[in-house]
């Protein structure tokens, strides 16, 4: 049996229009696509395992989008910055600009 979320979201209309035009841009990438439904489903009242189940994925992830818009609204769907060696091509697929080929 499981157990409800510590993290109830509670949508206002505002808050959910905005998830929803996420969600139908046809601009935004699958992550952010993925984790506006994650929010918009988790306003309706499920639990994150009926929510995983309805997205294909695992419970701790919807765990953690689901604290992570709770604890700082939007600014939480966001990507962090992340440690490690910087890219060494850029977001759009093309080679940094490593002077003249030869």
């Amino acid at each position: 049996m499981s157990r409800r979320s510590p993290y109830p979201i509670e949508l206002p209309a505002s808050e959910r229009e905005c998830l929803e035009r996420r969600v139908r841009r046809q601009t935004a990438t699958k992550r952010e696509v993925f984790r506006a439904r994650v929010v918009l489903l988790a306003g309706t009242g499920l639990r994150n395992d009926e929510i995983a189940a309805r997205l294909g994925t695992a419970r701790e992830t919807v765990s953690r989008w689901r604290k992570r818009y709770f604890e700082e609204g939007d600014a939480g769907l966001l990507d962090r910055p992340r440690s490690g060696r910087p890219r060494s091509f850029s977001p759009s697929g093309g080679r940094r600009d490593q002077g003249p080929r030869l």
